[in-house]
Protein backbone atom coordinates (compact mmCIF):
# COMPACT_ATOMS: atom_id res chain seq x y z
CA UNK A 1 0.00 0.00 0.00
CA UNK A 2 1.72 3.55 -0.51
CA UNK A 3 2.61 5.85 2.17
CA UNK A 4 -0.10 8.38 3.08
CA UNK A 5 2.56 11.37 1.65
CA UNK A 6 2.17 9.51 -1.78
CA UNK A 7 -1.80 9.61 -1.30
CA UNK A 8 -1.83 13.14 -0.27
CA UNK A 9 0.34 14.27 -3.69
CA UNK A 10 -1.76 12.55 -5.94
CA UNK A 11 -5.17 13.69 -4.22
CA UNK A 12 -4.07 17.35 -4.64
CA UNK A 13 -2.67 16.45 -8.08
CA UNK A 14 -6.53 15.08 -9.14
CA UNK A 15 -7.94 18.57 -7.66
CA UNK A 16 -6.14 20.66 -9.68
CA UNK A 17 -7.03 18.36 -13.06
CA UNK A 18 -10.50 18.36 -11.87
CA UNK A 19 -10.20 22.42 -11.63
CA UNK A 20 -8.45 22.65 -15.02
CA UNK A 21 -11.02 20.18 -16.76
CA UNK A 22 -14.59 21.85 -15.16
CA UNK A 23 -13.20 25.63 -15.84
CA UNK A 24 -12.25 24.18 -19.26
CA UNK A 25 -15.83 22.52 -19.92
CA UNK A 26 -17.70 25.89 -19.10
CA UNK A 27 -15.79 27.84 -21.63
CA UNK A 28 -16.04 25.09 -24.34
CA UNK A 29 -20.12 25.46 -22.84
CA UNK A 30 -19.84 29.25 -23.56
CA UNK A 31 -18.26 29.13 -27.28
CA UNK A 32 -20.47 26.05 -28.30
CA UNK A 33 -23.68 27.42 -27.55
CA UNK A 34 -22.52 30.91 -29.59
CA UNK A 35 -20.90 28.44 -32.50
CA UNK A 36 -24.21 26.56 -32.95
CA UNK A 37 -26.02 29.93 -32.89
CA UNK A 38 -23.74 30.85 -36.09
CA UNK A 39 -24.58 27.65 -37.83
CA UNK A 40 -27.92 27.93 -37.58
CA UNK A 41 -28.29 31.99 -38.15
CA UNK A 42 -27.65 30.52 -41.76
CA UNK A 43 -30.57 28.66 -42.44
CA UNK A 44 -33.04 31.92 -43.90
CA UNK A 45 -30.12 32.93 -46.02
CA UNK A 46 -29.59 29.08 -47.69
CA UNK A 47 -33.59 28.69 -47.85
CA UNK A 48 -33.58 32.62 -49.98
CA UNK A 49 -30.92 31.09 -52.32
CA UNK A 50 -32.51 27.88 -52.86
CA UNK A 51 -36.17 30.10 -54.23
CA UNK A 52 -33.81 31.98 -56.52
CA UNK A 53 -32.05 29.64 -58.14
CA UNK A 54 -35.59 27.27 -58.12
CA UNK A 55 -37.16 30.38 -60.18
CA UNK A 56 -33.69 30.19 -62.50
CA UNK A 57 -33.66 26.52 -62.95
CA UNK A 58 -36.18 26.27 -65.66
CA UNK A 59 -34.63 29.28 -67.02
CA UNK A 60 -31.32 28.52 -67.90
CA UNK A 61 -31.59 24.53 -68.29
CA UNK A 62 -29.34 24.80 -71.41
CA UNK A 63 -26.54 27.01 -69.86
CA UNK A 64 -23.44 25.27 -69.18
CA UNK A 65 -21.45 26.99 -66.25
CA UNK A 66 -18.39 25.95 -65.93
CA UNK A 67 -18.92 24.78 -62.11
CA UNK A 68 -21.06 22.36 -64.44
CA UNK A 69 -18.79 21.02 -66.55
CA UNK A 70 -17.65 16.96 -66.43
CA UNK A 71 -14.68 15.20 -66.49
CA UNK A 72 -12.54 12.55 -66.05
CA UNK A 73 -11.51 12.83 -62.35
CA UNK A 74 -7.39 12.56 -62.08
CA UNK A 75 -6.76 14.14 -59.33
CA UNK A 76 -8.94 15.20 -56.31
CA UNK A 77 -8.83 19.05 -54.39
CA UNK A 78 -10.20 18.35 -51.11
CA UNK A 79 -10.71 21.03 -48.38
CA UNK A 80 -10.36 19.80 -44.97
CA UNK A 81 -11.79 21.34 -41.89
CA UNK A 82 -9.81 20.29 -38.24
CA UNK A 83 -9.62 22.04 -34.98
CA UNK A 84 -6.15 24.51 -34.71
CA UNK A 85 -6.16 22.90 -30.93
CA UNK A 86 -6.71 19.39 -29.43
CA UNK A 87 -7.99 17.76 -26.18
CA UNK A 88 -11.73 17.37 -27.98
CA UNK A 89 -11.83 13.89 -27.81
CA UNK A 90 -11.59 12.07 -31.27
CA UNK A 91 -12.94 14.04 -33.08
CA UNK A 92 -10.16 15.12 -35.55
CA UNK A 93 -8.58 11.62 -35.70
CA UNK A 94 -12.54 10.82 -37.11
CA UNK A 95 -12.06 13.04 -39.19
CA UNK A 96 -8.50 12.27 -40.39
CA UNK A 97 -9.60 8.44 -41.06
CA UNK A 98 -11.52 9.60 -44.32
CA UNK A 99 -8.19 10.75 -45.33
CA UNK A 100 -6.55 7.89 -44.27
CA UNK A 101 -8.82 5.72 -46.76
CA UNK A 102 -8.35 7.92 -50.11
CA UNK A 103 -6.13 6.23 -51.66
CA UNK A 104 -6.36 8.11 -55.47
CA UNK A 105 -4.45 11.44 -56.14
CA UNK A 106 -5.20 14.18 -54.16
CA UNK A 107 -4.42 17.62 -53.17
CA UNK A 108 -5.71 19.27 -50.23
CA UNK A 109 -6.28 22.76 -48.68
CA UNK A 110 -6.47 22.24 -44.92
CA UNK A 111 -8.13 24.52 -42.41
CA UNK A 112 -6.60 24.17 -39.14
CA UNK A 113 -3.53 22.80 -37.76
CA UNK A 114 -4.41 19.64 -36.84
CA UNK A 115 -5.23 18.84 -40.09
CA UNK A 116 -2.02 20.84 -41.83
CA UNK A 117 0.44 18.75 -39.24
CA UNK A 118 -1.44 15.46 -40.38
CA UNK A 119 -0.91 16.17 -44.39
CA UNK A 120 2.64 17.31 -43.73
CA UNK A 121 3.19 14.07 -41.40
CA UNK A 122 1.59 11.45 -44.01
CA UNK A 123 3.88 13.10 -47.03
CA UNK A 124 0.71 14.19 -49.13
CA UNK A 125 0.16 17.11 -51.17
CA UNK A 126 -0.62 20.13 -49.11
CA UNK A 127 -1.76 23.04 -51.78
CA UNK A 128 -2.52 25.70 -48.83
CA UNK A 129 -2.73 25.49 -44.95
CA UNK A 130 -5.05 28.56 -43.25
CA UNK A 131 -6.17 28.77 -39.40
CA UNK A 132 -9.31 27.14 -38.08
CA UNK A 133 -10.42 30.71 -35.65
CA UNK A 134 -12.92 30.71 -32.99
CA UNK A 135 -14.74 33.65 -34.93
CA UNK A 136 -15.49 31.95 -38.22
CA UNK A 137 -15.50 34.98 -40.46
CA UNK A 138 -17.20 34.80 -44.43
CA UNK A 139 -13.86 36.80 -45.35
CA UNK A 140 -11.70 34.23 -44.13
CA UNK A 141 -13.56 31.01 -45.55
CA UNK A 142 -14.19 32.97 -49.01
CA UNK A 143 -10.32 33.17 -49.52
CA UNK A 144 -10.31 29.51 -48.95
CA UNK A 145 -12.83 28.81 -51.47
CA UNK A 146 -11.61 30.96 -54.29
CA UNK A 147 -8.25 28.99 -53.56
CA UNK A 148 -9.81 25.82 -54.51
CA UNK A 149 -12.14 27.18 -57.48
CA UNK A 150 -8.85 28.40 -59.15
CA UNK A 151 -7.64 25.23 -58.89
CA UNK A 152 -10.44 23.54 -60.35
CA UNK A 153 -10.54 26.43 -63.20
CA UNK A 154 -6.96 25.85 -64.09
CA UNK A 155 -7.08 22.26 -64.12
CA UNK A 156 -5.15 21.61 -61.43
CA UNK A 157 -7.85 19.44 -59.73
CA UNK A 158 -10.87 17.88 -61.67
CA UNK A 159 -13.20 17.97 -57.92
CA UNK A 160 -13.16 20.35 -55.23
CA UNK A 161 -14.19 17.99 -52.31
CA UNK A 162 -15.05 19.11 -48.58
CA UNK A 163 -14.47 17.18 -45.40
CA UNK A 164 -15.53 17.86 -42.23
CA UNK A 165 -16.95 17.07 -38.83
CA UNK A 166 -21.24 17.54 -39.49
CA UNK A 167 -22.66 19.10 -36.17
CA UNK A 168 -26.03 16.22 -35.40
CA UNK A 169 -26.39 17.33 -31.71
CA UNK A 170 -23.72 18.06 -28.66
CA UNK A 171 -22.81 14.58 -28.41
CA UNK A 172 -22.77 13.01 -31.94
CA UNK A 173 -20.39 14.96 -35.02
CA UNK A 174 -20.42 12.50 -37.85
CA UNK A 175 -17.23 13.21 -40.31
CA UNK A 176 -18.46 13.92 -43.93
CA UNK A 177 -17.55 14.16 -47.49
CA UNK A 178 -19.19 16.16 -49.58
CA UNK A 179 -18.53 17.01 -53.43
CA UNK A 180 -18.97 20.66 -54.24
CA UNK A 181 -17.33 20.43 -57.73
CA UNK A 182 -18.12 19.61 -60.20
CA UNK A 183 -21.82 20.16 -59.60
CA UNK A 184 -24.74 17.55 -61.56
CA UNK A 185 -27.25 20.29 -62.03
CA UNK A 186 -28.73 22.96 -59.88
CA UNK A 187 -31.44 21.23 -58.84
CA UNK A 188 -28.90 19.19 -56.44
CA UNK A 189 -27.59 22.63 -55.79
CA UNK A 190 -30.98 23.57 -54.79
CA UNK A 191 -31.47 20.06 -52.75
CA UNK A 192 -28.44 21.14 -50.83
CA UNK A 193 -29.31 24.34 -49.96
CA UNK A 194 -32.76 23.28 -48.70
CA UNK A 195 -30.97 20.59 -46.69
CA UNK A 196 -28.71 22.81 -45.11
CA UNK A 197 -32.05 25.16 -44.18
CA UNK A 198 -33.56 22.15 -42.52
CA UNK A 199 -36.61 22.22 -45.18
CA UNK A 200 -38.21 19.01 -46.94
CA UNK A 201 -40.82 20.37 -48.84
CA UNK A 202 -40.14 22.71 -51.57
CA UNK A 203 -42.04 25.96 -52.21
CA UNK A 204 -43.64 25.73 -55.93
CA UNK A 205 -41.66 26.39 -59.00
CA UNK A 206 -44.72 28.80 -60.57
CA UNK A 207 -45.47 30.62 -57.18
CA UNK A 208 -41.68 31.61 -56.69
CA UNK A 209 -40.87 32.26 -60.48
CA UNK A 210 -43.84 34.74 -60.75
CA UNK A 211 -42.37 36.70 -57.93
CA UNK A 212 -39.08 37.19 -58.91
CA UNK A 213 -37.44 39.27 -62.30
CA UNK A 214 -33.74 39.00 -63.21
CA UNK A 215 -31.82 41.98 -64.48
CA UNK A 216 -30.21 41.34 -66.75
CA UNK A 217 -30.89 37.97 -67.71
CA UNK A 218 -31.37 34.92 -65.90
CA UNK A 219 -27.88 33.58 -67.37
CA UNK A 220 -25.59 36.27 -66.04
CA UNK A 221 -28.02 35.83 -62.31
CA UNK A 222 -26.51 32.36 -62.34
CA UNK A 223 -23.33 33.01 -63.53
CA UNK A 224 -22.87 35.19 -60.11
CA UNK A 225 -24.74 32.97 -58.17
CA UNK A 226 -23.08 29.94 -58.34
CA UNK A 227 -19.97 31.23 -56.82
CA UNK A 228 -21.60 32.71 -54.36
CA UNK A 229 -23.41 29.33 -53.51
CA UNK A 230 -20.41 27.86 -53.51
CA UNK A 231 -18.86 30.10 -50.72
CA UNK A 232 -21.88 30.16 -48.87
CA UNK A 233 -21.42 26.31 -48.44
CA UNK A 234 -17.62 26.00 -47.28
CA UNK A 235 -18.58 28.66 -45.09
CA UNK A 236 -21.21 26.98 -43.37
CA UNK A 237 -19.60 23.79 -43.08
CA UNK A 238 -16.63 25.50 -41.68
CA UNK A 239 -19.34 26.67 -38.88
CA UNK A 240 -21.06 23.39 -38.41
CA UNK A 241 -17.21 22.16 -37.95
CA UNK A 242 -16.51 25.00 -35.35
CA UNK A 243 -19.65 23.73 -33.77
CA UNK A 244 -18.86 20.12 -33.57
CA UNK A 245 -15.77 21.31 -32.36
CA UNK A 246 -16.64 23.10 -29.27
CA UNK A 247 -19.19 20.47 -28.44
CA UNK A 248 -16.57 17.48 -28.79
CA UNK A 249 -14.51 19.57 -26.29
CA UNK A 250 -16.90 20.36 -23.70
CA UNK A 251 -18.15 16.23 -24.02
CA UNK A 252 -14.37 15.44 -23.32
CA UNK A 253 -13.72 18.08 -20.58
CA UNK A 254 -16.97 16.91 -19.05
CA UNK A 255 -15.94 12.70 -18.76
CA UNK A 256 -12.39 14.11 -17.90
CA UNK A 257 -13.79 15.87 -15.02
CA UNK A 258 -16.19 13.26 -13.99
CA UNK A 259 -13.43 10.54 -14.36
CA UNK A 260 -11.18 12.88 -11.88
CA UNK A 261 -14.51 12.98 -10.01
CA UNK A 262 -13.95 9.55 -9.29
CA UNK A 263 -10.62 8.80 -9.32
CA UNK A 264 -10.65 11.62 -6.23
CA UNK A 265 -13.03 9.67 -4.38
CA UNK A 266 -11.17 6.22 -4.79
CA UNK A 267 -8.23 8.10 -3.45
CA UNK A 268 -9.75 9.17 -0.94
CA UNK A 269 -10.99 5.94 0.61
CA UNK A 270 -7.55 4.30 -0.14
CA UNK A 271 -6.38 7.48 1.89
CA UNK A 272 -8.23 6.74 5.06
CA UNK A 273 -7.68 3.12 4.76
CA UNK A 274 -4.06 3.70 4.80
CA UNK A 275 -4.28 6.16 7.85
CA UNK A 276 -6.48 3.72 9.77
CA UNK A 277 -4.29 1.33 9.59
CA UNK A 278 -1.30 3.48 10.23
CA UNK A 279 -2.95 4.34 13.72
CA UNK A 280 -4.29 0.76 14.16
CA UNK A 281 -0.39 -0.31 14.03
CA UNK A 282 0.51 2.81 16.34
CA UNK A 283 -2.19 1.21 18.75
CA UNK A 284 -0.55 -2.47 18.48
CA UNK A 285 3.03 -1.25 19.51
CA UNK A 286 1.82 0.21 22.10
CA UNK A 287 -0.36 -2.23 23.54
CA UNK A 288 2.76 -4.73 23.08
CA UNK A 289 5.12 -1.92 24.21
CA UNK A 290 2.96 -2.14 27.85
CA UNK A 291 2.57 -6.00 27.76
CA UNK A 292 6.57 -6.35 27.45
CA UNK A 293 6.65 -3.89 30.29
Amino acid sequence: MASTRDIRRRIKSVKNTRQITKAMELVAASKMKKAQQAALAGRPYAELMASMLAALADRVEATQHPFLSQREVKTRGIILITSDKGLCGPLNSNVLKLVTDIKTPAKYAVIGRKGAQFIARTRRELLADFPANDRTSFADIKVVAEFMVKQFLDGAVDTVEIIWPRFRNTLVQVPTVMVLLPLSSVKDVIADLRSDAGLTAAPAAKAVDNQMLFEPDAATVLESLLPLYLNREVFQHALDAKASEHSARMVAMKTAKDNATKLLGDLTLEYNKARQAGITQEILEIAAAQFAA
